[in-house]
């Protein structure tokens, strides 16, 4: 395998915003900053969790630039997905010019020809890792198990849960790296030897992430409790955030 862009667990970072709807770059690079201090290894911004839905192309960019200079020599990777490979060739050419890592992108929700879409994203990428993301349904539709190996990008993200397409990604004859985007797969990755994790649940207990990743079978579960509890109510995760670190518990979805 091609080195990774990191190994280990990350976050799906949440956006935060004032009681107006405003963006509060700032206060979300001290949020990140503060995971990474407990130990995440790399911040996704801009992705389902993120409210991506809900950004502008601008605020993509404010949010790379905050984090950026909030996590010094940390992977930073951006959401840039788009409706058609013009809106995310330009959402990729913005953010990498802000300074990301890398880019997590979707197939287009209604679906076309996805190596095509991503052959003109990874060109307007220009070398920078490109990350494909499953997660049909939530971020744009899917990526095909069978067209996978043959994309032109670094690794996949997939958050779909099902163990056996993790299985199954992991057993394609590729380079790419392979992130779960499940809570509750998390060791279960590790084990099978995934290269590591975006987690949304990282937002609120970053150290227990690291533990289930390293085989903590008593951490996987409490990671799972903490995932279900906040999930049983809309905003759950802001909320809980926002009782544990005092940050905005504003969401515009």
């Amino acid at each position: 395998m091609a080195q990774p862009i990191w190994t280990g667990p990350a976050v799906a970072a949440v956006t935060l915003f004032d009681a107006d709807g405003r963006l509060l770059a700032a206060e979300t690079g001290a949020h990140a900053a503060r995971l990474v201090a407990a130990g995440i290894k790399a911040v996704v911004v801009a992705g389902s969790t993120g409210e991506a839905a809900s950004l502008s192309d601008a605020e993509r960019v404010d949010l790379v630039a905050a984090v950026k200079q909030a996590c010094p020599g940390v992977p930073v990777l951006c959401g840039s997905t788009g409706e058609w490979y013009g809106q995310a060739v330009a959402r990729t050419q913005a953010v990498i010019k802000a300074g990301a890592d890398g880019v997590l992108v979707a197939p287009p929700r209604l679906g076309g020809d996805v190596p095509e879409y991503f052959r003109r994203v990874a060109d307007a990428a220009g070398g920078v890792p490109v990350l494909a993301y499953h997660y049909p349904g939530v971020a744009g539709g899917p990526v095909p198990l069978d067209v996978l190996a043959g994309l032109p990008v670094q690794g996949t993200k997939d958050s779909s849960g099902e163990p056996r397409r993790l299985a199954a990604e992991l057993d394609l004859e590729w380079d790419g790296a392979v992130y779960t985007g499940a809570s509750a797969l998390i060791g279960y990755a590790s084990w099978l030897g995934a290269t590591g994790a975006i987690l949304a649940v990282a937002n609120l207990v970053p150290e227990k992430c690291q533990a289930a990743w390293e085989g903590d079978a008593a951490a996987q579960r409490e990671v799972i409790r903490i995932e279900k509890a906040y999930k049983a109510t809309p905003g759950g995760l802001k909320a809980a955030l926002a009782r544990e670190a005092g940050t905005a518990p504003f969401r515009r979805l």
